[in-house]
């Protein structure tokens, strides 16, 4: 035991250096990263920034796709970026923006072991059913369940981009029925929970994002937000219960208890019956996200 745990600190302190060399998130797009250092400025009109978004057509339709999907729950149709500033806010717009840009960041080639489209796709679905669930639950920071969701796999992501060699070892332990995070704590010495929330720390997010990420899989560990990390881990296990925007990576999902605890769902089948329904709004906004391709 003494030697497995031995080679286990090993391969964590060697993938730990490895993630210390991604000192910064990869160049964004110059109109996104023009648009997040304006949003910096309280001072800032919507005609200034309306102007600047509308220099890229590509980010004006993502923008607008994401106010109009069905999970994102606005009651009115967005149809301009004017419009869009004036109804989601300022706050909610860094929320988009910076969301696409990680998207644009980590943009890396499909392969045979990771479609990069159905990632995304199981990000933005995640991401979009923590904010509609934040919301039904009352949870303050609806925006701020937006992004922890989104970003609850982005160490996937970053296993496939850096740890290639590693990723595919992983990925046929995968295969084989073994559950993710065991895989990939025995090639790597990490989960993916872990290390994204390495590297979000290191890039100065606030505590409850990095726990709802480090903990997306176990909320019951949760030390900052029981909450957050329990509607994340609940979004993520509807995906794959509705078989909708479900991802390879989470096909031994265990739903665990504490999370519906937390939420205050008094039996099965209370909780049953809540995620089936959501099918229809998950099958519509699958149909919306056609954008992040």
């Amino acid at each position: 035991m003494a030697t497995i745990l031995l080679d286990q600190k090993q391969k964590r302190e060697k993938t730990e250096m490895v993630l210390l060399n991604i000192y910064n998130l990869p160049p964004i797009p110059k109109v996104m990263s023009e648009v997040l250092k304006m949003l910096d400025n309280p001072g800032i009109s919507t005609t200034e920034l309306t102007k600047v978004i509308s220099k890229d057509q590509s980010l004006v339709t993502k923008i607008l796709s994401i106010a109009n999907s069905p999970l994102f729950g606005l009651q009115r149709k967005v149809t301009s970026i004017d419009f869009a500033i004036l109804v989601l806010g300022f706050g909610e717009l860094r929320n988009i923006v910076s969301v696409l840009s990680m998207v644009e960041s980590f943009r890396n080639k499909t392969d045979k072991y990771l479609d990069h489209s159905e990632f995304w796709y199981h990000s933005f679905l995640t991401g979009t059913a923590t904010r509609r669930l934040a919301e039904e639950f009352k949870f303050p920071f609806s925006g701020e369940a937006f992004i922890a969701g989104f970003l609850h796999d982005m160490g996937v992501s970053i296993m496939h981009r850096y740890f290639h060699t590693n990723f595919i070892t992983i990925s046929d332990l995968i295969e084989q029925g073994v559950n993710s995070s065991e895989a990939e704590a025995t090639v790597l010495g990490m989960t993916h929970e872990q290390i994204g929330n390495f590297l979000i720390e290191r890039w100065n997010f606030p505590l409850t994002l990095c726990d709802a990420i480090l903990h997306h899989h176990t909320p019951g560990e949760s030390k900052n937000n029981l909450i957050l990390s329990s509607l994340v881990h609940i979004a993520d296990y509807m995906t794959n219960k509705l078989m909708i925007g479900n991802f390879n990576w989470d096909k031994n999902f265990v739903l665990k208890e504490e999370a519906k605890e937390a939420l205050r769902f008094s039996n099965d089948d209370e909780f049953n019956d809540f995620v089936e329904g959501y099918r229809d709004l998950f099958t519509q906004q699958l149909e919306s996200m056609r954008f992040l391709n």
